[in-house]
């Protein structure tokens, strides 16, 4: 069959976006794009962190206007001016990745709030729940309606927002990366449920970081670049090789180039730069050894709760260790707190970017110099002069985007935010630096950049240590992979003699690898 006659049985575009273009100061986030979204279709979305993916959902939804193009819903134009109300009108509804809803409420309560029949004057409390309970069994979730939203798991909460936006009658249902906090068994549910409303011929457009799930749910992908549009695919015409470097801008044998990294050899016969002998803490972690040599990239590899994040936290002073003893650079050393740590030339990036990293009110620049600022003390203040001259060699550097040192970073994407903390401790000088997740939550080119900097600041001398639970990505980077299990050492691998399953082999059975 030709293109031509494929394209005639499809069914007319339930939303139809035309070269949608959308400007912030300095910044064109979207430039002329085209977006087509079918009834009865899982679309997904794709591109980096900053490619205009968020912005492109807003424009449909209403947050953002458009500074050009057009937006049609079956056929009829649309300008939004008021986000939900609009959209919704229009049969528009969005699931995002923290879910919009009333915890303190029912479940029935957050279903039908806003849309409740009434008996007069009053509410009809039963006939909510009724209805309530119908739109739920319609998705195949059979829950109490009167209990309370907050008693379910996050994956009956992002059910319960789906119900709630069918509760209007929605043509598009726009899910934002609705599978982030999800295990496997939460994500199936949730794609029974996706692939029934499909079914029922609801456009879903779908977001996501994770590859697997998008081939596993999608029929077509979308991929944006740089706020630019790069193509639309059929799901089952696009190699996942094909997908990356669609959103990349770059082959994949670039990117092997940072394997190159564990095959590096290590000179182990001097002092290392951390020895960690018997350091532990009651109910967090095992006495548990680790050296870290110059230049060398140490993995750490476990399941959650395996004592990956405790065992740094320990090394770091974030948390008090009761037993065991540090050294750094062969002399013993107390890390009792973090300020001693930065004082020893160790940075840490902890796994928790928002919480425990970047202040999303201070300016990228401002985040940038707080590590160096820290390490000086706040009555020598780094001069401006300096502060440019730092902030404007690590954005280049890093690649951050949007390159404008004056934005708050509560408005870059995750990916760039995670390069301004890379760019804060790097900007200290650390003889060692200590990455806790430095990749979780963001898109393939982000982690590619992340990956390429780690390997290239270990070969200059940078010693690291680094989580991830990602084992590819461990075994890519790390020298060695020390395996975690129960909160304790379980084993240690040579990365040039370790390949997935052999990792894996280690972190189920407690097998001891080959001590490099």
């Amino acid at each position: 069959m030709s293109d031509v006659s494929a394209q005639a049985l499809e069914p007319p575009p339930v939303v139809a976006m035309r070269g949608i273009t959308v400007r912030f100061p300095g910044v064109l986030a979207l430039d002329d794009v085209d977006f087509t979204l079918r009834p009865g279709e899982v679309h997904s979305l794709m591109g980096e962190n900053g490619a205009g993916k968020s912005t492109l959902i807003k424009a449909l939804t209403g947050v953002y206007a458009v500074d050009a193009g057009t937006i049609t819903v079956d056929g009829a134009p649309h300008t939004f001016t008021t986000a939900a109300a609009d959209a919704q009108q229009a049969g528009i509804s969005t699931v995002y990745q923290e879910v919009n809803l009333c915890a303190n409420l029912s479940v029935g309560e957050n279903v039908m709030l806003g849309h409740e029949p009434r008996r007069g004057a009053a509410i009809d409390w039963a006939g909510a729940h009724r209805r309530a309970a119908e739109q739920l069994a319609s998705l195949g979730l059979h829950v109490d309606t009167r209990s309370a939203l907050a008693s379910h798991s996050l994956a009956i909460q992002q059910l319960v927002a789906i119900a709630r936006a069918m509760v209007l009658d929605a043509k598009v249902l726009v899910l934002d990366e609705p599978t982030s906090s999800l295990d496997r068994g939460e994500v199936e549910q949730l794609f029974a449920v996706v692939r029934g409303l499909r079914d029922r011929g609801v456009a879903i457009l779908f977001v996501s970081h994770f590859l697997d799930q998008v081939y596993e749910i999608s029929d077509r992908i979308t991929v944006l670049r740089n706020g630019r549009l790069v193509g639309e695919h059929l799901a089952a015409e696009l190699p996942r090789e094909g997908l990356v470097s669609l959103m990349l801008g770059r082959e994949l044998a670039d990117l092997a180039a940072i394997s190159e990294s564990s095959e590096r050899e290590i000179d182990r016969s001097g002092i290392p730069v951390l020895r960690a002998r018997g350091i532990g803490r009651r109910g967090a972690l095992a006495p548990s050894d680790i050296d870290v040599y110059p230049g060398e990239v140490v993995g750490l590899a476990g399941l959650l709760g395996s004592g990956r994040t405790e065992l740094v936290r320990l090394l770091y002073g974030a948390d008090r260790t009761e037993s065991g003893t540090i050294e750094i650079d062969g002399r013993a050393a107390r890390i009792a707190t973090p300020r001693h740590a930065i004082d020893r030339r160790i940075a840490f990036s902890s796994e928790d970017r928002r919480a425990e990293g970047i202040i999303g009110d201070l300016t990228v620049a401002e985040n940038i110099v707080l590590g160096i600022q820290a390490k000086r003390g706040w009555l020598r203040k780094v001069s401006r002069s300096e502060q440019d001259d730092v902030v404007h060699e690590y954005m280049t550097a890093l690649g951050i985007r949007p390159a404008d040192p004056h934005a708050l970073i509560r408005n870059l994407s995750g990916g760039n935010q995670q390069k301004v903390l890379l760019a804060r401790w790097l900007a200290t000088a650390p003889e060692l630096i200590i990455l806790d997740e430095p990749t979780r939550g963001i898109d393939v080119g982000a982690k590619a950049d992340i990956q390429r900097k780690v390997a290239e600041l270990s070969a200059q001398g940078l010693s690291v240590v680094f989580i991830s639970s990602e084992l590819e990505e461990v075994l890519r980077l790390a020298q060695r992979v020390i395996v975690m299990r129960d909160r304790r050492r379980v084993g240690e691998l040579d990365s040039r003699e370790a390949d997935l399953d052999r990792l894996i082999d280690n972190i189920a059975n407690d097998g001891e690898g080959r001590a490099a």
